[in-house]
């Protein structure tokens, strides 16, 4: 994104126009590609920086946090911390490249009204116990509420200014949100994928981006999961066989400090 300009319409770069009193000109040339080849499997890959995002999901308190939801009940948060310290060193270098780093978080409504049985089921199958909008022991937070301390991203990948945020209600990020508009208005082609957990949230935001056009690259040291060892080996195998191409965040610094 630049900075504003007298009469224009829109905020991104690859999708705007410019208005007078007299015209509107709805021909605004696209920026120049900016190319970037970066070591991936299961072949390299040429991506346009121009043209590229990261896409960050769940990395929220009540997935990675002590205290939060999974924490609460018992699950293995600390798993979920393993992307956090490699997406320190790589949105920086993202970020001062002109990629967009978007955070997509749950963040249901208080009143789960969009919230069909079956999705509430998902985090109270007993029907008992920590589910959607109950208080957390210890803070009271609402879990994976909008605006709330567990739906918050992790303190030490806080979003910066300029970067954005998309609250998902389902698995898949794009599913009933305002994700896939976005990413059109910026002009992405290619998405990087990180977060948790790699078998469900980002496997199926993913799929969906697959579905939709984008050109996929699952980053895999900046995603994580608590499920069992062969779910993350069988979602890489189908990243690789059937939705797009799979790096990690060396191969992408390496590519960044080198210029491409």
């Amino acid at each position: 994104m630049t900075s504003e300009t007298k009469g224009r319409l829109g905020t991104a770069d690859h999708y705007h126009w410019i208005a007078s009193p007299a015209e509107v000109d709805m021909a605004m040339p696209a920026p120049a590609p900016v190319p970037l080849s970066v070591l991936a499997e299961p072949q390299n890959i040429k991506v346009d920086l121009a043209r590229t995002a990261i896409v960050v999901i769940d990395m929220q308190n009540d997935f990675c946090a002590p205290g939060g939801w999974v924490d609460a009940i018992g699950g293995d948060y600390q798993s979920d911390r393993a992307p956090i310290a490699p997406l320190q060193k790589l949105l920086p270098a993202l970020r001062a490249k002109g990629v967009p780093v978007i955070w997509v978080n749950w963040g249901n409504r208080p009143d789960l009204a969009n919230m069909p049985p079956n999705q509430i089921h998902l985090y109270k199958p007993k029907g008992e116990g920590i589910g959607l909008g109950d208080p957390l022991p210890g803070s009271g937070a609402p879990v994976l509420q909008k605006d709330s301390w567990a739906a918050a991203v992790v303190d030490e990948l806080a979003p910066l200014p300029g970067d954005l945020s998309v609250d998902k209600h389902r698995i898949s990020g794009f599913w009933d949100t305002p994700l896939d508009s976005i990413l059109r208005n910026l002009g992405t082609k290619t998405i990087l994928f990180a977060g948790v957990n790699t078998d469900q949230c980002v496997l199926h935001s993913l799929t969906d981006a697959n579905f939709l056009g984008y050109g996929c690259v699952l980053v895999e040291d900046c995603c994580a999961t608590s499920s069992p060892a062969f779910c993350t080996e069988a979602t890489v195998w189908n990243v690789k066989k059937c939705f797009g191409f799979v790096t990690d965040s060396a191969r992408l610094l390496d590519a960044l400090g080198s210029g491409g």
